[in-house]
């Protein structure tokens, strides 16, 4: 009997045979959700439990397969389907999806990794509490996979990353051992943090199946304005305002540039966007208040006479109502939709100091349309925490698909060498995956790489996890030389 059709029953009684796909379609785990990779796996497995879940690690241990552990497969870097070999296990958690327990007294609550993230706010909401993570992904993304990732979204300049949401983890260890880390403690000083270890890591050390996060308490209030700017320095500017005036209220401060709005103004006319034809860009903030929405509103007011006063803004509106306000978040969260509808692109999703933003965006626009002429810039972002998606699109009568074939490689070092120059991060919020892994050689300090592969030979000894992503390592033990290539790379698909 093969090793491989060994693992595969040991899988099956593991999980259950239903649960152990490996025959028939498998593009829902093996399509990345930009269907940029396609891989192949060995097998997919859906474990219903942590037990399982250790079991499973063991097993793949023994047989030297490594794992890729999925959640709701919305990455955008390549980080989370099997490679090309047809020798990776696929872990997906969706059946770990419950809400364990809502810690009131504590302002917590235990979720799966499995979880999606709307059913965790929902479960937050139905309690009276807010769970502020939110990013356009969330009726689809699931906890573990925000985790894993240090997801970002809407309301980091108020709330933080992932991470910061994060008081406790349950983990699978790459040996399959179960650590149980699930406090609910906000001050623990005994040793090294292993939580923060395993929070951005990609599941290249381990396997997070359950996590213990944050609540905060429902606003009163939570008002939504939009403002035109005449300049990105302008948009800084309305920033430094809106945190003197309403100071741990501002909870979103999203940038939008013209080209980006002008995209969702062309191709999804049914959304009227505001005011951006004779603007450079337009800003939209979210306003959180405790007492009421009588003082968030009148907050609100004062804020954009002053921005209006001092030229940082040249127009504003304040939405009415809750459904003005979903249709202005509806509009920044539909611009990547829109983008895709014009061509393929290409996706940056980068960080600078917010100071330098600005000069950033001047130097690097000009240093792209230097190199090729007529290319165009979807910028849009999280400003409020100096995170843009600064995207490029070909030139409105130039080939999209041979635009990326031509250019890629030349766009992402312009902009990724600009990015270093203004003392920056390549990845804000999406993670390195594969996309970015040479990438992530060129820009990290070596002495950073050292920790970090040190780290993962510590805890994977047998780079049995999600190998190839964030460090480039050394095939799983046991697997012949040259049997773990990267994921199929389909950049035209």
């Amino acid at each position: 009997m093969s090793k491989h059709l060994e693992l595969l029953q040991a899988l099956r009684h593991i999980a259950g045979a239903s649960q152990v796909l490996y025959e028939g379609d498998l593009t829902a785990w093996e399509l990345d959700w930009r269907k940029r990779a396609r891989g192949k796996a060995l097998a997919v497995v859906r474990p219903g439990s942590t037990v399982e879940v250790a079991a499973i690690v063991k097993a793949c241990a023994a047989a030297g397969v490594s794992i890729v552990t999925q959640g709701g497969n919305t990455g955008l870097v390549s980080g989370s389907t099997p490679d090309a070999s047809g020798q990776q296990v696929v872990l997906s958690l969706q059946r770990m999806n419950a809400v364990r327990e809502l810690d009131a007294a504590n302002l917590t609550v235990t979720a799966e990794a499995g979880c999606i993230l709307q059913s965790v706010q929902d479960a937050a909401e139905k309690a009276g509490f807010l769970f502020p993570l939110s990013l356009a992904a969330e009726g689809s993304c699931t906890i573990g996979g925000n985790l894993a990732t240090n997801a970002g979204g809407t309301q980091v300049v108020r709330y933080g990353n992932a991470r910061d949401l994060c008081l406790g983890l349950e983990v699978v260890t790459a040996q399959g051992e179960i650590w149980h880390g699930l406090t609910g403690l906000r001050k623990d000083n005994t040793g090294y943090d292993l939580r923060d270890l395993f929070v951005g890591s990609e599941g290249t050390l381990g396997i997070i199946t359950a996590a213990t996060l944050k609540l905060y308490p429902q606003p009163a209030a939570q008002l939504t304005a939009w403002a035109a700017v005449p300049s990105m320095q302008a948009a800084v500017r309305l920033l430094g305002l809106a945190h003197q005036q309403l100071g741990a209220g501002l909870t979103g401060f999203e940038v939008m540039g013209q080209f980006a709005l002008s995209l969702v103004a062309k191709n999804f006319k049914q959304l009227r966007v505001p005011l951006y034809q004779d603007s450079a860009f337009c800003v939209l903030l979210e306003n959180s208040d405790a007492e009421s929405e009588i003082h968030a509103r009148a907050q609100f007011e004062r804020l954009l006479e002053t921005a209006l006063e001092q030229g940082c803004a040249t127009d504003a509106v304040v939405a009415e109502n809750l459904t003005q306000a979903h249709q202005l978040w509806h509009i920044r969260e539909t611009i990547p939709l829109a983008q895709a509808e014009e061509g393929l692109n290409i996706k940056h999703d980068i960080s600078v100091p917010i100071s330098r933003i600005p000069e950033f965006v001047e130097v690097t626009d000009a240093l792209l349309q230097q190199n090729i002429p007529g290319v165009r810039l979807v910028n849009f972002g999280h400003l409020g925490d100096g995170n843009l998606h600064y995207n490029v699109q070909a030139p409105a009568d130039g080939d999209p698909k041979a635009f990326l074939r031509d250019h890629e490689e030349q766009v992402n070092s312009l902009v990724y060498d600009s990015v270093a120059r203004f003392g920056g991060s390549i990845s804000a919020e999406h993670g390195v995956g594969s996309l970015k892994l040479d990438k992530l050689e060129q820009h990290k300090s070596p002495v950073a790489l050292g920790m970090m592969r040190a780290i993962k030979q510590a805890l994977d000894p047998q780079n049995l996890m999600n190998p190839g992503r964030v460090l480039r390592g050394h095939p799983p033990a046991g697997a012949a030389p040259g049997s773990a290539p990267a994921p199929r790379a389909m950049p035209h698909a």
